[in-house]
């Protein structure tokens, strides 16, 4: 899949960040806080002060997109640079007034009253509120002056900032599909292969993979941590994937929000289990995406969106959701393993149809016999 970094165009009049979006999933998966539920930490008076503060723009981080024309997917990504740029041009062309709703709506009422590059992960105000913000991250404060979408704020409904704005492609970057690259503050590629930042994750994925040990890599100023005792170990062991698009994440994340409201009521252990790990963004063996693949693809025609508290919506919810199904059939397909999944979940449905016609059989003969009992 392609990964793209986008840059500003400094010869486009029009390009840079026009505004910033209130919106329930942002793309970068980070939700501002309402700072007046930090009047402690602020040491304001009791009035609330209505501050939103949050993320607008991660460095190097993988946001996944999908033309919808020709339905080509891909990551986008900016890089440290294009962030400071886009955050000084935003203020210098006073759009810190601009603000939409889901992308959709111009909305009044919202203003941006602080904007700032974070340099320092520990002394930086945003780790007093507890962010996990990377060096060369664009944090924002935005106050609300709009009774509508404060309540939206209180409720739930709006949970981080989206940007709105004109940015052009780095085609040299464009050509090829990085190698090597920094997920988050956990997770990172390194030679297409999963690191991990601690020694405890690597070992358990040695573990799960059957190999011993673990070898470290430098990257981006950091140790990282690789399953198995050296870099040349069997890559067939090592097969794993974390490139999947941030929507799975946040299906995942809202199937556990829901089954939670249902008293976990709903999925297999199996299913609780594997949407920890896509809410996680952890790495996922070819196995497991042939079985993500064969369960959304047989379950999909339970998915019904528009019933949240269905066991089998949350369920499908809980395995990434539709997002993951294609995730899971693209992957299959760039490995050549498609059609050999296919007919394993063929054969899986043609299993449970026995179980279902033999179940049937049984519930008939029981009626029967029942019925021939009542006769005498």
């Amino acid at each position: 899949m392609k990964i793209i970094e986008l840059i500003l165009n400094e010869e486009d009049e029009k390009s840079g960040i026009d505004a910033i979006s209130v919106v329930e999933s942002p793309a970068i998966e980070s939700d501002f806080i309402a700072l007046n539920k930090h009047q402690i930490e602020l040491k304001t008076i009791d009035d609330e002060k209505k501050i939103l503060m949050g993320l607008a723009l991660v460095p190097m981080k993988q946001i996944y997109r999908r033309n919808e024309k020709t339905n080509e997917e891909y990551y986008i990504y900016f890089s440290k640079e294009t962030i400071r740029k886009a955050s000084q041009l935003f203020l210098k062309n006073s759009n810190q007034n601009n603000a939409t709703l889901e992308h959709q709506t111009k909305i009044d009422g919202m203003t941006i009253v602080e904007s700032w590059i974070v340099e320092s992960t520990k002394k930086d105000k945003s780790a007093l509120y507890n962010f996990n913000a990377p060096v060369g991250s664009w944090m924002v404060s935005m106050k609300v002056d709009n009774p509508e979408i404060w309540k939206k704020v209180k409720s739930g409904e709006v949970k981080g900032f989206s940007i709105e704005g004109y940015f052009a492609e780095n085609i040299e970057a464009s050509k090829q599909e990085f190698k090597s690259v920094v997920i988050d503050d956990d997770l990172a590629i390194i030679d297409d292969r999963t690191a991990y930042s601690t020694k405890e994750k690597a070992l358990q994925v040695s573990k799960e993979v059957g190999c011993d040990g673990y070898h470290e890599h430098e990257f981006e100023g950091k140790t990282w941590f690789m399953p198995c005792g050296s870099h040349d170990e069997s890559k067939e062991e090592l097969e794993s994937f974390a490139d999947y698009p941030d929507a799975v994440k946040n299906n995942a994340k809202r199937g556990i929000e829901l089954n939670e409201k249902n008293n976990n009521k709903c999925a297999t252990q199996t299913g609780k289990v594997r949407a920890q790990q896509l809410a996680n963004g952890e790495a996922v063996s070819e196995e497991t995406i042939s079985r993500m693949y064969s369960y959304l693809s047989r379950a999909k025609t339970y998915y019904d969106d528009a019933d949240a508290n269905d066991c089998g919506n949350i369920s499908y919810l809980l395995w990434g959701g539709l997002a993951a199904l294609r995730w899971s059939e693209s992957k299959l397909k760039e490995l050549g393993k498609l059609e050999a999944a296919k007919q394993e979940r063929d054969q899986e449905i043609i299993e449970e149809l026995k179980d279902l016609i033999l179940g049937y059989e049984k519930k008939r003969k029981k009626k029967k016999k029942k019925k021939k009992r009542n006769a005498k």
